[in-house]
């Protein structure tokens, strides 16, 4: 046996490796599953045992010869491989494709440019909130259900400490630092304690527009939304404000926008032409009276709006969860919009 492993010791010696192909070849035929070492380990199973301790040792460093050549000439393989890669610095680049935008962010972009050509400004909170700006400072009695657990998320427990469940709040906190008058859109992200579905979710995005000035009227927020609704969704758009109740707004209305179907029914609007798109109304005179502004001298306005709605809408989305999947799919539908 000594003498065959001193033949296979010079055999890969001998092996010139000059391509990979060489390489596999010399592992192949050195330790293959048929390979020449595995046969030799399997002969030494039948040695006395009086010659195993001396015979496994010259074994031993057999397989390590032969493995240590695989890594060394893969190694030369590499550096020779690199070495022979040419690159041209003048030829231009590899072009990557480009990303999206996701909807969301078109859809915000959009909404704030068109109230920014009528004076409106945009100001910013905190999404983790306290009762007073969130609930108490809109006129929300002590006993409205939208203070339950069912709706609101709590921090840590502490009934005073939340997550803003509208951007009203940010508007108490403009209207406490600042004198009117007041024109001012709060684009964020607001949080409610809701059963996420095709139709809504447990995070969503608002945008709540407030005007306070002297002689502020209900004509005033009627056009101020005429304006809106025909430069997001079209000159031929029409609207419609029906009755409603908002704590913080009396008297209160929702608006409809008139259906790309044009009044002819179709699902989207579920045959009735109109599409609701926001609420809103008149401030009522508790709240600006709590956020130190005088009722009797000035008066205001207020809307808000769901940008996820307007999405769905002005792209005909069928799934609100599309938004927070991360699907490139999806995303990628709108890379062609800037």
């Amino acid at each position: 046996m000594q003498d065959k492993i001193d033949k296979t010791l010079k055999e890969a010696h001998n092996f010139e490796v000059e391509n990979p192909s060489d390489l596999e070849k010399f592992r192949i035929r050195f330790l293959g599953k048929k390979g020449i070492i595995p046969e030799l380990f399997d002969e030494f199973k039948n040695l006395p045992h009086s010659e195993k301790k001396e015979t496994g040792k010259i074994l031993n460093e057999l397989k390590k010869t032969v493995q240590v050549k695989i890594v060394e000439s893969a190694r030369k393989l590499s550096v020779k491989h690199e070495n022979q890669i040419s690159i041209d610095l003048t030829l231009p680049a590899e072009q990557l494709p480009a990303g999206s935008r996701h909807p969301i962010s078109v859809v915000r972009k959009e909404i704030i440019e068109i109230f920014s050509r009528i004076g409106f400004t945009v100001s910013d909170g905190p999404e983790i909130e306290d009762d007073w700006h969130v609930f108490s400072a809109l006129n929300f009695p002590s006993e409205h259900p939208a203070r339950d657990m069912q709706d609101t998320f709590f921090i840590f427990k502490n009934p005073d400490i939340l997550l803003r469940t509208h951007t009203s709040s940010v508007q108490v906190r403009v209207m406490n630092s600042t004198r009117p008058p007041i024109r001012t859109i709060s684009p964020g992200r607001v949080f409610r304690n809701e059963a996420i579905s095709a139709r809504s979710h447990c995070i969503f995005h608002q945008i709540e527009g407030l005007y306070v000035d002297e002689n502020v009227s209900f004509a005033d927020l009627k056009q101020t939304l005429q304006f809106f609704a025909k430069e997001l969704f079209g000159e031929d758009t029409k609207i419609r404000l029906r009755p409603s109740f908002f704590p913080f707004t009396e008297p209160s209305g929702e608006m409809d926008v008139s259906c790309s179907c044009k009044g002819e029914g179709c699902k989207l609007c579920k045959n009735t032409g109109w599409l609701e798109v926001l609420g809103c109304g008149m401030v009522d005179p508790n709240v600006l009276r709590d956020c130190n502004i005088d009722p009797e001298k000035y008066t205001g306005f207020a809307f808000g709006l769901g940008i996820e709605r307007i999405a769905l809408l002005k792209y005909d989305i069928k799934d609100i969860r599309l938004y927070f999947e991360n699907d490139v799919r999806f995303l990628n539908q709108f890379s062609a919009i800037i």
